[in-house]
């Protein structure tokens, strides 16, 4: 078709399968996203999109102009902007088409100063794509239906999920935590990733320093050099706070907290992989959700990434935030902080040390202006 577009459609796994329950006919969108799902027309195709795997899964022609409805069919929402649809092609979660796999096809992945910008094109739908782009894809999926090549996958990957929430300031979307759904796993080393060594040290040195401890909640289950996180001394199995439930849900996914009483002593994010959106993101939220939340809190990332994560705490978006994300949160780079802990190994009593060393090994996210 001559004038057809092409319009990304993003599913979870549950979605997909809730999409698939129902008779493969309907697909839903927020309320909020009424005035471009409008624009889309009879003869339009969407392209089906599994967040967590980040790989093509389907191919859905509109059959019938937009309608609004709320009658069941997914749990996590209503997605009363709604197509009908008819199913062109669909793949499963192990036959999909990774996105990668199509990054000499697709234009957002030709941006040579950031090899991750596309990233950017695949965080909302439905978002409309080039004739170029949304033929490539089509392309790529009759091709995996026909000669379909099985990938191995992380399951958890699968049940990757946004938890949104209304709270007085709006909808607010919880990130998940990197360390559950955003890491490649290493399936033929089966190394220990540094984002679980880090997190490690951090909650043995707030154990020793006789601080209760919190780690992701959807990280409890692991473990580094075959000491499991559980196992650590004073970590606590809930948090004792008291916010709405979207501030709860955001902090329980913070990836280290140390804690005294009720307080949060520090709140720590570890950045390994080439995103580092999660934990920025969870940090922007408490600063708006409780704007007189006063929390020290600390981005941790290689040392080579030092440069990015201070780009990134600087960009407009966490910039126009009160206060700027910049001013409450510092940089520690992983070098520093096991050095410093190595130092430490060498004083009787970790109890004699005040958090106040955080300041002595981390540097300000602000830049200076010339």
């Amino acid at each position: 078709m001559a004038n057809r577009n092409y319009w990304l459609d993003l599913f979870t796994g549950e979605t997909w399968d809730e999409f698939k329950a129902a008779g493969g006919t309907v697909s839903g969108f927020r309320e909020s996203r009424w005035n471009t799902v409008s624009k889309i027309k009879p003869g339009d195709y969407l392209l089906c999109y599994l967040t967590g795997l980040s790989r093509f899964i389907g191919t859905l022609e509109v059959v019938d102009k937009p309608y609004k409805d709320k009658t069941p069919i997914w749990k996590a929402d209503a997605f009363p902007s709604r197509l009908k649809v008819r199913i062109i092609a669909q793949l499963t979660p192990k036959t999909a088409v990774p996105i990668k796999d199509l990054s000499d096809s697709l234009s957002f992945f030709k941006n040579p100063t950031n090899p991750n910008a596309w990233t950017g094109h695949v965080r909302g739908s439905p978002e409309l794509l080039s004739s170029d782009d949304g033929e490539a894809v089509v392309a790529a999926i009759l091709n995996a239906q026909a000669n379909p090549v099985s990938r191995p996958f992380d399951p958890r990957k699968l049940r990757y999920r946004q938890n949104t929430f209304t709270t007085k300031v709006g909808t607010v979307t919880v990130p998940i935590s990197e360390g559950e759904n955003l890491f490649e796993i290493d399936s033929e080393l089966k190394k220990p990733r540094e984002h679980t060594e880090i997190q490690w040290h951090l909650l043995k040195l707030g154990s020793d320093m006789n601080f209760d401890i919190w780690v992701a909640r959807n990280d409890r289950g692991r473990s580094w050099d075959g000491s499991k996180f559980a196992d650590i001394p004073r970590l606590k199995e809930e948090l004792p706070l008291q916010f709405d439930q979207a501030t709860n849900k955001t902090i329980e996914l913070i990836d280290v907290l140390w804690l005294k009483g009720n307080a949060i002593v520090a709140a720590f994010e570890v950045e390994s992989t080439t995103s580092i959106y999660s934990g920025l993101l969870r940090m922007a939220d408490l600063i708006v959700m409780q704007p007189n939340l006063n929390i020290p809190l600390y981005l941790v990332a290689p040392d080579e990434r030092r440069e990015k994560v201070i780009t990134e705490v600087n960009r407009p978006t966490f910039s126009h935030l009160n206060p700027p994300l910049s001013k409450i949160c510092r940089f520690i780079s992983f070098s520093n902080l096991k050095g410093k802990i190595n130092a430490l190994r060498s004083i009787l009593s970790f109890k004699s040390i005040r958090p106040e060393f955080l300041d002595e090994i981390s540097e300000t996210c602000e830049i200076e202006e010339v």
